[in-house]
């Protein structure tokens, strides 16, 4: 079964890497048939199968022949190993979920997580290449996660640990680019530390803020000292804040007890 969740997967992957292609050049994702972004040939079918294609083709494009961007596949397998996670970790592991959900309450829950997680890693790439993060992704998202975490909890007690989430997350951001006049952040990433909030709630947020800071400067580091980076440079902190959520969701719990368990 999880490997069925890994092919599903794939096939998201696939049309995150349609949309992500497509949304900057102002195409639509929904209806217009996939081509090759090299000689704009019409693909069929046999040429869009997830990774199996990339691989049979080794790489090119079976009618100029150009070098596919290895990006395509890698997030296909991204997309396929993070489903392969939600069968391991919420249906294996905390059994949340059957292996195919059986009523309403784990259908909603397990197209949230997917759609979720989909988006995340659609903010990680398209922040990573083009230093934006959209509200057309991130505003439906987080009306996604509010709708998703109280499917799980319809209680007030849930619904004031969500909205505590996401005024903490964007509050967060708020204070930072008001004190910075909007040199240090953008309005986006605001919008994104209020969906961690709505997604994870209080006080998981706190972790994927903390995990989120704390990968970024590794990561800084590492660029400052190989000369790839030099001081001041901007850096797309949308994608670490995707990555932290990510890591929060599957791990979160897990990680908040280890934490306190080591420090009482």
């Amino acid at each position: 079964m999880g490997f069925i969740y890994f092919l599903l997967g794939t096939i998201l992957g696939s049309f995150l890497n349609a949309v992500f292609y497509r949304l900057p050049r102002q195409m639509s994702a929904k209806w217009e048939r996939s081509i090759c972004p090299n000689c704009g040939h019409v693909l069929k079918w046999y040429d869009l199968i997830p990774v199996v294609s990339f691989v049979w083709l080794r790489g090119k494009c079976r009618y100029c022949h150009s070098r596919i961007s290895f990006i395509y596949p890698a997030v296909e397998l991204v997309m396929g190993g993070l489903l392969w996670l939600v069968w391991y970790v919420f249906v294996q592991r905390k059994q949340i979920i059957q292996p195919v959900p059986a009523n309403l309450s784990e259908i909603i829950f397990l197209l949230g997580v997917v759609f979720l997680l989909w988006a995340l890693v659609f903010i990680f790439l398209y922040d990573f290449k083009y230093y934006l993060i959209l509200d057309k992704i991130v505003i439906p998202t987080i009306l996604v996660a509010f709708v998703w975490q109280l499917s799980q909890d319809f209680s007030l007690d849930n619904l004031a640990k969500v909205t505590l989430g996401a005024v903490v997350g964007g509050g967060f951001f708020a204070a930072q680019f008001i004190i910075s006049k909007g040199r240090w952040i953008g309005g986006g990433d605001i919008r994104l530390g209020a969906l961690l909030g709505a997604m994870l709630g209080w006080p998981l947020v706190v972790l994927a803020l903390v995990l989120a800071y704390f990968l970024g400067s590794a990561v800084a580091i590492g660029l400052l000292v190989s000369g790839k980076k030099k001081w001041g440079s901007q850096i797309p902190f949308g994608t670490f804040l995707a990555v932290a959520a990510i890591i929060t969701l599957f791990f979160g719990y897990d990680i908040w007890q280890w934490y306190w368990s080591l420090s009482f």
